[in-house]
């Protein structure tokens, strides 16, 4: 009975100890909450990190765009393309930047003599350089002069108009107007290769057989371009038949090329 009366003593200290080690895990319990504060600390962090880098990027690309926009002096810096269609009339001189690809955009010389006697040989057209530009790229003659090797797009277009009454064609009484019945009107692109000893190939050929009236007024447009590998030291101009018949305004007749790449 003694010996049973001890084990039931040890178990009672037993029992004992073991709530009393029950209580030591409380607290592991109690810091979980301690998680959470850092929990949402970190995630506050990482969100205010993200808005911040956010705004460094817009304000970065704002800076970037205001550059942009105040280092050029005229449109043909930042869009070359769409500025060679641009209105020719306003007599601008831009000064392009260095990093500019090579470029050209030339309107008609205006009052321009030609032969009105209705032949159909095609003559050069002489471009106006006031009120164009050529930007690392020459001009001689009618001719655009390839200062720089790579592809290019090429494209040329002219305007022919007529009408018998027309004050600039002065036409004398008792003189009869020039037959415009059957009047071919063509446009003729041509390259002059440094390779081949600067013989003049048809780079592009575009144009129709009007039948016009004599006595009302008359208007063919003709448009063309293409891409082509220009080497340096190669020449471009245009020709076209019947040239008196040219429409002398920049927005219709021009003659133009730009760099695309290598």
């Amino acid at each position: 009975m003694a010996a049973t009366h001890g084990e039931y003593r040890g178990y009672l200290r037993n029992s004992v100890d073991l709530e009393a080690g029950q209580h030591r895990f409380h607290p592991v319990q109690s810091s979980e909450p301690t998680y959470r504060p850092l929990l949402f600390g970190t995630l506050t962090v990482m969100g205010l990190l993200q808005m911040a880098s956010s705004v460094a990027i817009l304000l970065h690309l704002t800076g970037y765009l205001q550059e942009v926009g105040s280092a050029g002096h005229c449109e043909v810096q930042t869009e070359p393309v769409l500025n060679a269609l641009r209105d020719t009339r306003k007599n601008r001189r831009c000064k392009m930047p260095k990093e500019s690809p090579p470029s050209a955009h030339l309107p008609i010389t205006a009052h321009q003599e030609y032969s009105k006697k209705g032949e159909p040989k095609a003559v050069t057209i002489d471009w106006d350089q006031v009120h164009g530009y050529h930007h690392r790229m020459g001009y001689q003659k009618g001719k655009l002069l390839v200062m720089e090797s790579g592809f290019y797009y090429v494209y040329a277009k002219t305007c022919f108009r007529y009408y018998k009454y027309l004050p600039e064609d002065n036409i004398q009484v008792g003189v009869p107007p020039v037959d415009v019945s059957n009047t071919q009107l063509i446009q003729y692109v041509y390259h002059e290769s440094i390779k081949q000893n600067s013989k003049a190939v048809v780079l592009m050929k575009t144009g129709s057989t009007m039948r016009w009236n004599n006595t009302s007024y008359n208007m063919y447009c003709a448009q063309q371009g293409r891409g082509v590998r220009l080497e340096e030291g190669d020449a471009l101009f245009v020709n076209v038949s019947n040239a008196w018949m040219l429409d002398p305004e920049g927005e219709g007749t021009y003659f133009g090329a730009i760099k695309l790449g290598n």
